[in-house]
């Protein structure tokens, strides 16, 4: 923003700068939405694997011993007996009946959708990292030839007052 004020009129510095910090919020979204895909895969991973069991345990006629999170670092030891139907939370506290073959061809299509969208948002923050390092190598370009650029009038400004 050092030349911008030069090179175009005042009111579209403005603009520039605030068109420039919105971008800057927006590129800052992305690594939080990369570590809440990251933290997506494997709870989506757990799950389908905890459903592969429920489905080879639903032909027993005993019961599946298991521990469940009550709260953070809080469990509890249960009992579930064979059954076909599980309740998945969806998130904004909706939780569904589902049977396990369409819970499983649910998250199965998520994990796959999720996986997806974690490869192009790191594609997409790597090519924005090497956009930032274009501009950045452009700005020392520009602010180089402008030092020259003064440098150059001053010696032709103190050559003519001599």
């Amino acid at each position: 923003f050092v030349f911008l004020p030069k090179m175009c009129g005042a009111g579209k510095v403005k603009k520039k700068k605030k068109l420039t910090l919105k971008m800057f919020e927006k590129f800052l979204k992305f690594p939080v939405i990369q570590t809440l895909l990251k933290n997506q895969i494997p709870q989506i991973t757990q799950t389908l694997e905890i459903l592969r069991h429920m489905q080879k345990k639903k032909e027993t006629t005993e019961p599946m011993e298991t521990h469940f999170l009550l709260a953070d670092n809080v469990y509890c030891k249960a009992s579930v007996p064979p059954t076909d139907k599980v309740c998945l939370w969806l998130g904004a506290n909706v939780m569904l009946e589902y049977n396990i073959d369409e819970a499983q061809a649910l998250l199965e299509k998520n994990l796959s959708t999720a996986s997806r969208n974690l490869e192009t948002l790191e594609e997409d923050l790597d090519y924005l990292r090497d956009q930032g390092t274009t501009t950045e190598v452009n700005m020392a370009r520009v602010y180089n030839w402008d030092v020259k650029r003064r440098s150059k009038e001053n010696l032709l400004k103190s050559a003519a007052k001599s």
